[in-house]
């Protein structure tokens, strides 16, 4: 006789560590990773025990869609997230809200619906503060930097003073990054190509 044992089911958090991964691949945390990150973030227990909250309610709400997921994983598994996971949530009126209030800051229903499947990704990192407001100034900064070398008085100390008007906006949105980003992003980050290349290239006079 051949004994069948009942497979368990996966609990909330292993499949929410398996959702970052395959979302953001499996890259390695190194210390300073480890250090920049708790310094950034909170851990989804944490919060959760201060607002009063179920851990695995929240982790279920977020492989559901309707809560973004942790911003990264730290060497020991915690789940890291910021400390104000659910502050759109409740400025919408609650999660179930959340979605219909986050996408109607975009004209475009498209781009409303690709920026919730970015917010929902927790790839929002490069923001200290996640609202559609500093979604949409982030892109405007970023896309009024990368614009600057072709407008016609490129050069001039007024056009520096503009550019780093622009630089310096982006910097108080941005915080620094740190190395296990340009692994799952694949590249330099926001702050790399848009802050200190800029600053490197264009020195203020």
């Amino acid at each position: 006789m051949t004994w069948r044992f009942p497979v368990p089911e996966k609990d909330a958090k292993q499949q929410l560590v398996e959702r970052f991964r395959e979302v953001n691949g499996d890259h390695p945390m190194t210390a300073a990773d480890d250090a920049y990150v708790s310094a950034q973030f909170v851990t989804l227990e944490d919060l959760c025990a201060v607002q009063g909250r179920d851990a695995d309610e929240v982790r279920r709400l977020m492989l559901d869609g309707r809560l973004p997921l942790p911003g990264y994983l730290r060497s020991d598994g915690a789940e890291m997230v910021p400390a104000d996971l659910f502050a759109l949530a409740d400025e919408a009126g609650g999660v179930d809200r959340l979605e219909a209030w986050f996408t109607a800051h975009w004209a475009d229903p498209a781009a409303g619906k690709a920026e919730w499947d970015a917010y929902l990704s927790g790839q929002y990192v490069c923001l200290h503060s996640v609202t559609p407001a500093t979604i949409r100034r982030k892109d405007r900064l970023t896309a009024a930097i990368g614009a600057a070398v072709d407008e016609p008085d490129a050069g001039s100390v007024r056009w520096t003073e503009r550019l780093h008007a622009l630089v310096d906006e982006l910097d108080a949105l941005e915080p620094a990054f740190t190395a296990y980003d340009r692994l799952r992003f694949g590249g330099p980050t926001s702050r790399d190509t848009c802050i200190d290349a800029v600053r490197a290239r264009f020195p203020r006079g």
